[in-house]
């Protein structure tokens, strides 16, 4: 029968197993019999090596001994059963009797001691073998009880060590967590009695004990975060040393008993003190800083490896917050650097695992011992290390926000972050080069301290608001009430509001210390008192506002008002008087007050003492109050008794005692608490009579005060960053700060300092844009000194070697225009500096020929360029995100291209290392992102512009520079402007009113400024009425501007005609249809008209008034009167071509149709894209009816008849006669626009009667002149026209005329006109042709009137009497003809 495979092969493992177990049972047999040998070999070794002798066993050593070694023997190879079940005692009882025998010598203890440990290393037993709980902790009783025979130092080293060796093994043994915590506390402190002895040996021993020392706390303290919680409940219940109930936790080990009381001896190491002789001789006691150091490298080890462990356990960590953080405050300003450096190590620690539980002790270690040791007056070497203390403090990635959030918002905490801010800003400023370590390590610390705030707030795709800013306090809460920490909102608001809350109290106290009301009205006036007032919220004030007048604050304690004795009530309250003896109470409550001299107010305030004092004691020496304020009153006394140098007989102790007998209700109080009294009082006097302002320092009485608030405090609160917090917190150093860096890169000089200068520069900026522009303005004005640009008194030659010989100039240049790229939007007062820095680098030549760069791929036109290089943008820029990384790598690249070596090397000379500097500024993204800008930095920026182009703070030395300067300033105007555009209305309503402005400034020139702006304007406008803007504010507002210029020097029309005309041919030709407010039409037309003046742009500009008015298209109500304007002004010109006026004047003639459209169509503008009511515009033309009126109309035909009355007075005839025969066509044509009687005699009045007058004067006028008889039969020809035309035009409207009630004498003005001109007087020029033609018209005017039947006789009418008369009196020769009647 075959056999199964796989039970085969399962068998021949399972034997395999068996045959590797025997063999290892074998193994640790014989290693049993191998140390059992060893240890019988040298306990039978001779006394003495050299003899050959042994002495017998049994004569020198105790047989049970020998015996229980040799039992153990027979044991060895016939065990009953596996070595991991036997009973540990059974093998270990033999050596440990030898490690404790007290007959054998020093060499045989190590042997057995050797072989303990390799039974601990072997593993021969584990904690689940039987009896190993009795045998481990067996074995550390034999070993710490081991009797060392005294023999030579080597021997009983080596057997020290052996010691220390098992000791650790047994610490690492599987089977110590069944030590008992007695077991283990004995373990550590045999081993630091090692520790001691070694002092005085071999320093092998030392270390090898130290190191022990530290291994066990790493290994009993490591074990501390897995310890049952239920031991540190039995711990708490009470806090005698039985209350440990052993049996509850031996079944599993050691616990928190143990670590408590090695907490505790560690702590207790601190105190321990060394006598040292002085040079005198005497001998002082002071702390062993060796022993401190090793205890609080142990303290460290111990914290590392709990962790937040520790605060699972409530007495450990009352050990911690009481005991060991007294002692590292104690002894923080009285240790040396190194032991120094330690205690700032392991509160360092503590701030990481433990910081929600010491609140209050964090904030007493910063204001007791690193700000004190940091400031002036303390050794160099002090300062350092606290100094790097702070720093590795602020290296934490949120300790400086929760610093400010715990102690900064917290009106009864002390400002810490702000204080660490202006300390490393103090400690880092530098006075003058070179500059010392101590300043370097500060300032590396500011900078970390701001790169963490940056870095935090400042983060990309960061939604979180940034505002308001500061914050108000609206109403009334109690400032000094806290609130746990949640997730909302509204915990943000509410620290933020404590901050200013804790700012006012400041105020107010300012105010208090000048006077008291004035100090409560501002309370009140900031709602930091309820009405009616609270008595607790002056009492907070009084007993936490630093600086406070401690006189008035004792007056106001002590006075007998009601409200005064409530307030005394609260403030001595707000002390914590338990754990405290009477005169520690009493030091503690005096130091923050006054004691008034007034016996009444001492009263008041001690009972008030009296009453909190006996109410907060725990132990039953008092039986009343009343004890408590005679003991009171009688300290005082003793204290004046005892330091009043007037004082000459002092009281004893005795007669103290004596004085105070049965005030304790009848009975004496113990003679040793009034012993203990008067001996505190002897020796320290209470300060009754304190300042403010006194240096307080950390005593056991604060301390214990200290502790009771903590027991009420709110826990340190754990929280990130947030926006508002970042800025608000950094407001609290933003001047130091900026100041600080500033004036450590003027006195630097090692680049990587400069770089690090640089680094804070833009990190300041970072979190300046949150709400902080003052102080980035502040930091661009600094920082814009050291370009070296801004120096007044330097040539140009001067400002470009400094530029070129040092690097720090440049830095700083590129550094302020990195900014302005990346900060833009926050910077506000900085654009002047900005914008200086620029009109210096154009007058050295050191910019771009092209500037301003605009992003060529935004727009497939081409742009238009200005004279400076700016090239101006199609639309508007698109702007991206920055980053502070690619800030930082630019300017590095930037650093590592600037020695003269690599400049050298590339062949490159200073000018061209200066243009490459000036290229990484990237001074055109400036104004191309400027579209970014919120409101207020682009006005900032527009108005730095205008007013240094109008030369404010700008000096020029030739008219070139100037002309050279104000262009570019206005040309960067132009380019912020159309990048803008958008958003137009918005911001050029203030750059007009900065024009406004400039032009009042003293010593103000027009020339360049307005030419220069002139031109830049028109562009601005173009890019307006590209498109069509529904709101036609922005269109007034640049034609405003516009106006303002060339009124400003009219020069400027014909210096820059030519850019003019081509933008107003533009606007007309392309955009008139976006031309929409009259201002615009006015400014265009007039500004059009008088491009004519100019030879070489009169052709376009007539051209263009040609086209348009041919067009007809875009000619509205609105605009009708200035285009008549216009085409007058073209008119009038001199030694314009005729056929161009011809042509003008046949334009405004048959402009009349326009008119009668107007008319007909209820007065909308036929072509125009609005109507009358849209037009909210306003005109000299309008009257009270507004536009939809018949008079309006009529109003815009006199204007035209007016032009044509003026044309007729032109010198040329040609154009004379045909104004008035197209006045004439105008006048045909506009019968239809239904005249009435008052309106037709209005427009004979002031066109027809109005042209002949003129004409007549004006050929009398020319008969007069010597050799003028050419142009006065001109003018006599003209008028001839001008006649007929009267008459025509009275004939066309006769009818309306004649009705009128004014005809008779509107007809007789027309006879007298005809009489004028039939009796014309042209003296030596012979006689006049118009007595030829007055007739003639006289016949037809009389013939038409009377076929009308408007000249009839009529009773009681005089017209034909009348007409008869003065033709008869005018033209005799036809009065028959026309009046045979009157003939006959």
């Amino acid at each position: 029968m075959e056999k199964d495979p796989i039970s085969e092969e399962n068998g021949k493992s399972s034997r395999n197993k068996q045959t590797k177990f025997k063999r290892k049972e074998l193994g640790l047999s014989c290693m049993l019999n191998t140390e059992l040998g060893a240890v019988l070999a040298v306990i039978r070794r001779p006394l003495n090596p050299t003899s050959h002798c042994f002495a017998a066993p049994e004569d020198t050593i105790d047989p049970s001994l020998l015996q229980s070694l040799k039992s153990l023997r027979a044991l060895i190879f016939n065990p009953h059963q596996e070595w991991r079940t036997i009973d540990p005692s059974i093998y270990l009882s033999p050596f440990l009797d030898v490690i404790q025998s007290e007959d054998v010598h020093a060499a045989a203890t190590r042997v057995a001691l050797s072989a303990t440990l390799k039974i601990i290393k072997l593993g021969v037993f584990d904690e689940k073998t039987p009896g190993a709980k009795e045998a481990i902790n067996t074995m550390v009783t034999s070993i710490t009880t081991c009797r060392l025979e005294r023999t030579d130092s080597v021997n009983e080293d080596a057997v020290m060590l052996s010691i220390l060796q098992v000791l650790t093994g047994i610490m690492n043994h599987r089977a110590s967590v069944l030590l008992s915590d007695q077991s283990v506390c004995t373990i550590v402190n045999t081993c630091f009695q090692v520790v001691q002895q070694s002092a005085n040996r071999g320093d092998l021993l030392m270390r090898s004990a130290r190191y022990t020392m530290h291994e066990l706390i790493q290994i009993i303290f490591s074990r501390l975060p897995e310890i049952d919680f239920r031991d540190d409940e039995s711990l708490a219940s009470t806090d005698t040393e039985d209350a440990d109930a052993d049996d509850g936790t031996m079944d599993s080990g050691y616990g928190i008993r143990c670590a408590v009381d090695i907490f505790h001896f560690l702590c207790s190491l601190l105190n321990v003190v060394q006598v040292v002789e002085t040079d005198q001789g005497s001998t002082v006691q002071t702390a062993n800083e060796d022993v401190q150091l090793f205890a609080l490298v142990l303290i460290n080890s111990a914290i590392d490896l709990s962790g937040d462990g520790i605060g699972s356990h409530s007495k450990l960590l009352r050990m911690m917050k009481d005991d060991l953080f007294h002692h590292l405050v104690h002894y923080g300003t009285r240790s040396s650097p190194l032991v120094f450096s330690m205690i700032c190590s392991t509160v360092l620690n503590m701030y990481h695992f433990l910081r929600r539980f010491i609140r209050l002790q964090l904030e007493a270690f910063f204001t007791f011992v690193l700000f004190r040791v940091s400031a002036p007056g303390v050794s160099i070497q002090l300062q350092e290390v606290a100094l790097e203390g702070i720093i590795n403090f602020c290296r934490q990635l949120t300790f400086v926000v929760e610093v400010y959030v715990n102690y900064d918002c917290d009106p009864l905490c002390h400002n810490v972050f702000e204080e660490i801010g202006k300390l490393l800003c103090k400690l880092s400023f530098p006075v003058a080069s070179p500059l010392t370590t101590l300043q370097i390590q500060a300032f590396e610390g500011l900078v970390i301290m701001i790169h963490n705030i940056a870095d935090s707030i400042d983060k990309e795709n960061d939604t979180s608001p940034s505002g308001p800013y500061p914050i108000e306090i609206r109403e009334y809460t109690p400032f000094w009430e806290d609130k746990p920490k949640d997730d909302s909102e509204a915990w943000v608001q509410f620290v933020r509001l404590r901050k200013a809350q804790k700012r006012k109290i400041l105020i107010a106290g300012h105010h208090f210390n000048c006077d008291e009301k004035k100090g409560m009205e501002y309370l009140k006036l900031s709602n930091l008192v309820s009405d009616p007032p609270d008595p607790k919220t002056l009492a907070y004030f009084f007993r936490y506002t630093p600086g406070l007048d401690k006189t008035m604050i004792g007056d106001y304690l002590g006075d007998p008002d009601e409200f005064h004795i409530k307030v005394l009530k609260e403030f001595t309250g707000a002390f914590g008087f338990s754990g405290m003896n009477l005169d520690s109470a009493l030091r503690t409550y005096l130091e923050t007050f006054r004691l008034p001299g007034e016996s009444q107010k001492i009263q008041r305030i001690l009972e008030a003492f009296s009453e909190s004092f006996f109410e907060q004691q725990s132990a039953d020496v008092f039986v009343n109050k009343d004890t408590v304020f005679i003991l009171c009153y009688s300290l005082i006394m003793l204290n004046t008794d005892q330091h009043n140098p007037q004082v000459k007989k002092k009281m004893t102790e005795e007669e103290f005692i004596r004085n105070n007998r049965a005030i304790n209700g009848g009975k004496d109080l113990p003679r040793e608490y009034l012993s203990e009294l008067f001996q505190s009082i002897s020796n320290n006097a209470i300060t009754l009579f304190g300042q403010s302002g006194m240096t307080v320092l950390m005593n056991p009485s604060r301390w214990i005060e200290l502790m009771n608030r903590s027991k009420t405090a709110q826990p340190f609160i754990l929280c990130d960053f947030d926006r508002r917090l970042g800025r608000d917190m950094f407001a609290c150093i933003a001047g130091p700060s900026v100041a600080t860096i500033s004036a450590f890169f003027e006195q630097a000089e090692e680049e990587e300092l400069l770089h690090e200068c640089i680094e804070g520069l833009f990190s300041v900026a970072r979190i300046a844009q949150y709400g902080l522009e003052d102080t980035l303005d502040e930091l661009i004005a600094t920082f814009s000194r050291f370009t070296t640009l801004l120096n007044p008194y330097a040539s140009a030659e001067e400002t470009l070697f400094a530029f070129s010989k040092d690097l720090k100039p440049r830095m700083a240049t590129l550094a302020v225009f990195t900014i302005a790229n990346n900060f833009g939007e926050s910077i506000r007062g900085g654009w002047r500096n900005i914008v200086d820095c620029l009109l210096k680098l154009k007058r050295l030549k050191l910019l771009p020929q092209n500037v301003l760069e605009f992003d060529a791929s935004t727009s497939s036109d081409a742009q238009p360029t200005s004279e400076s290089g700016v090239i101006f943008p199609g639309h508007d820029p698109k702007f991206g995100g920055r980053q502070a990384s690619g800030m930082i790598s630019r300017f590095s690249h930037f650093l590592s291209l600037e020695s003269p070596e690599d400049a050298v090397s590339l062949g490159m000379s200073e000018f061209e290392q200066n243009l490459k500097v000036i290229k990484q500024c990237r001074i055109g993204n400036i104004f191309n992102t400027s579209s970014n800008f919120p409101e207020d930095s682009l006005l900032n920026l527009g108005r730095s512009l205008i007013y240094a182009a109008a030369g404010k703070g700008q000096k020029f030395s030739t008219p070139v520079e100037e002309e050279e300067a104000v262009g570019f300033c206005w040309d960067l105007m132009v380019a912020i402007s159309l990048a803008n555009v958008h958003r137009f209305q918005a911001f050029w309503s203030s750059f007009n009113d900065y024009l406004l402005a400039v032009a009042q400034f003293p010593m103000f020139s027009p020339i360049p400024f307005a030419e220069k702006a002139i031109v830049g304007l028109f562009k601005v406008c173009l890019k307006l009425l590209g498109t069509y803007q529904p709101d036609r504010v922005p269109e007034e507002l640049i034609f405003k501007s516009i106006n303002l210029m060339w009124k400003l020097e009219k020069e400027i029309l014909d210096t820059c005609s030519e850019s003019i005309t081509q933008s107003l041919n533009k606007i007309l030709v392309e955009y008139p249809a976006n031309l929409q407010t009259q201002l615009g039409w006015k400014s265009v037309l007039h500004l059009l008209s008088v491009s004519g003046r100019h030879p070489d742009t009169y052709e376009q500009g007539v051209e263009t008034l040609i086209m348009v008015m041919s067009d007809g298209t875009h000619v509205s109500r609105t605009n009708y009167a200035y285009f008549i304007d216009c085409a007058f002004g073209f008119i009038a010109l001199k030694n314009s071509p005729s056929e161009k006026n011809l042509k003008i004047l046949d334009l405004l003639a048959d402009s009349v149709n326009l008119l009668i459209q107007w008319y007909r169509n209820h007065y909308s503008d036929p072509g125009n894209n609005y109507s009358i009511a849209s037009n909210t515009s306003t005109s000299s033309l309008e009257d009270s009816k507004g536009f939809g009126s018949n008079n309006f109309t009529m109003n815009l035909f006199v204007k035209l008849g007016e032009a044509f009355r003026k044309t007729s007075l032109a010198r040329r005839e040609e154009i004379r006669n045909h104004a008035v025969l197209s006045l004439q066509k105008s006048f045909q044509l506009a019968e239809e626009l239904e005249f009435t009687p008052t309106n037709c005699i209005n427009c004979f009045n002031l066109l027809i009667f109005a042209m002949v007058d003129d004409l007549h004067e004006k050929m009398l006028e020319y008969s007069r002149r010597e050799n003028a008889e050419k142009e006065m039969r001109g003018m006599e020809g003209t008028l001839k026209i001008a006649l007929e035309l009267l008459t025509d035009v009275y004939l066309q409207f006769l009818i309306p005329i004649s009705q009128c009630s004014g005809f008779r004498t509107f007809w007789l003005g027309v006879l007298r006109r005809m009489d004028t001109c039939m009796k014309a007087d042209l003296g030596s020029y012979g006689e006049s042709k118009l007595p030829e033609v007055v007739p003639e018209l006289l016949r037809k005017l009389i013939t038409e009137m009377k076929e009308k039947e408007i000249l009839v006789q009529k009773e009681g009418d005089d017209l034909w009497e009348i007409t008869h008369i003065q033709i008869q009196w005018i033209a005799p020769s036809i009065k028959e003809e026309l009046f045979p009647e009157e003939s006959l």
